[in-house]
């Protein structure tokens, strides 16, 4: 019984106090010139008057949880209020309540994801609290430059993976709505969304079912291409274009040109070769390939629109990595 509520306290202390302080330290402890998020008082007038104004669900909560933190703030002791003040503003502080709630999740589902079906190297558990304390220290060092939806898109990114694996292994089609449902959600949230698609596609598609004729997969994935597309351009169609932008810029030359751009290039690169030589099953580097052809769309928009200097745009691709490398996929087609 002490064992059991020993381990307990473990798993609590490792998947949840260990993040937030992590990410804690991220949001105090260091400065950073990329973004000046840290001195807005309110949510920045660009969250409604660019691309990102396309990202409705963040955008919302910020303006929600800024006027939490105003009327809190506001009635603590003038002791806390101070420290509050010399830290921060409303909408940082909000920032962080908001992005830690969602940090915290995404570590549960990952912990999770950890445990379901997974290869012989899992079952060792200090080796599977490694590999989830490095994908927690991915998620942290790309928080230098904070913003309101990306620990939000990753939760709901990670929650369709876990989907996907559930659906692959169970057969329930109640997994397959849950999918659905969630990429259309999330679309409101961040345009990574697509990439549950391009991790659906790199477990199901089947060279061999294609050469049977077996076309089960396409009728699959017309759905959630669906629930992707419907909220993806109804949002431009229905937004007013005098307010908003399809992108912020085209960065494809800078990428290519500027040495920061090209240290987080690199940075991704090796990143994601060495998480592909830790694959101990040749299965698993077969998703890991699939993964990365049905995901050119997106590394094509981060190439043209986005930096790759922030490599918080990489950072699905390389989490999805890790889960994929340690997942038993060995009757992938059986």
């Amino acid at each position: 019984m002490f064992k059991i509520f020993d381990e307990k306290i473990n798993e609590f202390l490792f998947v949840v106090i260990l993040p937030f302080l992590l990410l804690f330290m991220s949001y105090y402890g260091f400065e950073s010139s990329y973004t000046r998020l840290k001195t807005s008082v309110r949510p920045p007038e660009f969250l409604f008057s660019s691309v990102y104004s396309y990202r409705i669900i963040p955008n919302y909560l910020s303006i929600y949880m800024t006027d939490f933190m105003e009327n809190w703030i506001s009635n603590c002791s003038l002791s806390f209020k101070n420290f509050l003040d010399k830290n921060g503003t409303p909408f940082y502080h909000g920032l962080f309540l908001m992005n830690t709630f969602f940090f915290i999740l995404s570590s549960l589902l990952i912990n999770a994801i950890l445990k379901f079906k997974v290869t012989e190297a899992l079952f060792n558990i200090n080796f599977r609290r490694i590999i989830h304390l490095l994908a927690i220290f991915f998620i942290v060092i790309t928080q230098y430059a904070p913003s309101n939806c990306d620990t939000i898109a990753l939760f709901c990114y990670l929650s369709g993976i876990w989907f996907t694996m559930k659906y692959f292994h169970n057969k329930r089609n109640l997994y397959f709505y849950y999918l659905v449902i969630l990429i259309a959600a999330s679309t409101l949230v961040r345009e990574t969304a697509c990439l549950n698609i391009a991790f659906f596609a790199s477990v199901f598609f089947s060279f061999e079912d294609l050469k049977r004729k077996n076309y089960t997969f396409i009728w699959k994935v017309i759905p959630l291409l669906f629930s992707f597309m419907i909220p993806y351009f109804g949002l431009r169609i229905f937004l007013s274009r005098e307010e908003t932008s399809f992108m912020e810029g085209v960065y494809i030359v800078s990428n290519f040109t500027s040495p920061f751009n090209l240290a987080g290039l690199l940075f991704s690169v090796i990143v994601f070769y060495f998480i592909y030589k830790l694959c101990t099953h040749s299965e698993s580097r077969l998703v890991i390939k699939k993964y990365l052809f049905f995901s050119l769309p997106y590394i094509g928009m981060i190439t043209l629109v986005g930096l790759f200097w922030e490599v918080r745009l990489f950072l699905p691709l390389i989490l999805t990595a890790i889960i994929v490398a340690f997942h038993d996929f060995k009757n992938l087609y059986n």
